[in-house]
């Protein structure tokens, strides 16, 4: 029997077609319109059609993402990413909170979900070498605002290039290596190792929250009752 599936999508290709359509269409006009006005209204048109440009190039970057973001069943949850992808089982997972950091006396929320992992070195074979690279970059302002409060140092954040040593004494290479010294990183400041950005599901951070903590708590349940 197929396991049950909830997918979500990603905010961040909301639009997109919306998008493309204004630029191909603006930019045509413009250029029709340029082929006689062009000596009269050369600065208008310039930024009218590079204006065109950046909704047609934003558009289709959003047409490009994966149509889904996340599969959830009751034995795992994917990430998908148009660099790659990665997956967990459940029982790997020890926790799933909103992101939070202090700021003097006050409490910030940052715009992330935070998985942290009972061991780091299962996501070695489980993240694609692709994806790791460029979560190294889109995470990198996590580092920057760890090391604004003071929860890292300058050094601490640097991008380690080092093998990474996993916790069957083996060594791993590469960009997977560096993301995991970064995740080992962002955990000692922030207590998790994955990130998951707000504009990658379809509802609010908090209802996102939720609905991945219950599927990691009703999870085992569902296995007990299917055996």
């Amino acid at each position: 029997m197929a396991l049950p599936e909830i997918e979500i999508k990603p905010q961040a290709k909301h639009n997109g077609l919306f998008l493309t359509c204004i630029g191909l269409i603006s930019l045509a006009i413009l250029l029709i319109i340029s082929q006689f006005f062009w000596l009269k209204a050369k600065l208008p048109l310039i930024f009218l059609i590079s204006a065109s440009l950046v909704s047609l190039a934003l558009g289709i970057a959003k047409l490009l993402e994966p149509p889904i973001s996340f599969s959830i069943t009751p034995e795992k949850i994917s990430y998908y990413h148009k660099y790659g992808n990665w997956q967990l089982s459940w029982p790997e997972i020890a926790n799933i909170n909103v992101i939070t950091s202090s700021h003097g006396l006050e409490r910030l929320q940052l715009p992330y979900i935070g998985i942290r992992l009972h061991d780091l070195s299962t996501l070695a074979n489980k993240i694609s070498p692709r994806l790791a690279n460029r979560l190294i970059h889109e995470q990198r302002i996590l580092l920057v605002h760890s090391v604004q409060q003071q929860l890292l140092t300058i050094e601490q954040s640097q991008m380690n290039f080092e093998p990474f040593q996993l916790s069957d004494n083996s060594q791993i290479k590469g960009p997977i290596a560096a993301f995991l010294h970064q995740a080992e990183r962002l955990q000692e400041a922030l207590g998790y190792h994955l990130y998951l950005p707000a504009n990658s599901a379809d509802r609010t951070l908090d209802e996102f929250n939720q609905l991945l903590k219950q599927c990691r708590s009703s999870a085992g349940n569902y296995q007990a009752n299917d055996e």
